[in-house]
């Protein structure tokens, strides 16, 4: 187990520098710091010298990977690879352009997003789950094909709608629930309860129809029947049998969206005003803040790549033959 876990680490590494090199790549060497400064100060005829203020000041006017000018170890250290890049391994995220530090804004964000999308994910996961295992119960009936037309048509309707939909109705007609706004504390499932009841109805229709699709190709085979022969019911099929030997795929579809719960839903948390890490991206894309995508861009990676990690352990708890 142990050989087994150091072997997907290690596998894990080259993965993330690959994924840090590209970054690198795309923010300095694809879009220049001369670009950034532009874009940033988002004048078409911006001079020079304000360009080469703007970088001074968030030290985009080093070299990229070697500094003729400094000696010895400084030639590689006063670099925007070493300060911009490899500091991004230690989870040294620098500043944002307003002067924050981008980790003391990651560890204030992180709770919010945890309790939007924890619930979310959780009671998501359950909801669709049963409510596959309850049309595959009653599969080739008129209830399964009207279920199909359901989760069909609910797939067809963007996210948007259901947002849009849940705030006016809760949130303005029925007045039960804040439109958006967040408060810490226990105070603040009053401002949870519609975004993450919006969160579960909106992936209703692809989660359902996925498990379905999952559970009827675990009822063609061989252990089924063996089960049905011996008198089993259909439900003790279904639920002792079916589910437990469908938990890989589960795992799958599941534990690789834990990078989600910490990085929240850029949509979601936007629309509910939900101070989370998703609305802190969103608010570095439309300030321009080059530090604080490229930070929200390396720590989603590292979360996916974690996530993998995860999956692959689950999968040798569920299924020790994954070892070998």
């Amino acid at each position: 187990m142990g050989a087994y876990l150091i072997r997907r680490l290690l596998y894990a590494i080259p993965i993330l520098i690959g994924v840090n090199l590209l970054t690198f790549a795309l923010f300095f060497m694809v879009n220049s710091p001369d670009d950034m400064a532009r874009a940033h100060l988002g004048n078409k005829r911006v001079t020079e010298e304000a360009v080469q203020s703007w970088k001074r000041e968030r030290g985009y006017d080093r070299p990229l990977f070697w500094n003729a000018d400094r000696d010895g170890a400084g030639a590689l250290t006063d670099t925007l690879f070493f300060s911009k890049s490899l500091r991004l391994f230690a989870f040294d995220f620098g500043q944002a352009d307003n002067g924050r530090s981008i980790a003391d804004d990651i560890i204030q964000r992180a709770p919010p997003s945890l309790a939007l999308a924890l619930p979310t994910f959780v009671v998501g996961l359950a909801l669709n789950i049963t409510l596959a295992l309850g049309i595959v119960l009653f599969r080739a009936s008129y209830l399964d094909a009207l279920g199909q037309v359901v989760l069909v048509a609910m797939m067809s309707i963007s996210s948007l709608f259901f947002i849009i939909a849940g705030q006016y109705l809760f949130g303005k007609v029925m007045l039960l629930v804040p439109i958006s706004g967040y408060v810490e504390g226990w105070g603040a499932w009053r401002f949870l309860v519609l975004p993450v009841a919006v969160g579960v109805v909106a992936g209703i229709g692809a989660g359902v129809r996925w498990y379905r699709g999952l559970f009827l190709e675990e009822i063609g085979k061989d252990y089924v029947r063996t089960a049905r022969a011996k008198g089993l019911s259909e439900t003790r099929v279904l639920f002792g049998h079916v589910l437990r030997n469908a938990l890989i795929p589960i795992l799958t579809g599941a534990v690789v969206l834990l990078p989600l719960l910490f990085l929240g839903s850029l949509i979601m948390e936007s629309f509910f005003g939900i101070p989370g890490l998703g609305s802190y991206t969103i608010e570095g894309i439309q300030a321009q803040d080059f530090a604080i995508v490229r930070a929200m861009v390396f720590l989603g990676a590292v979360l996916y790549i974690l996530g993998l990690l995860l999956t692959d352990i689950a999968y040798t708890l569920v299924d020790p033959r994954v070892r070998l």
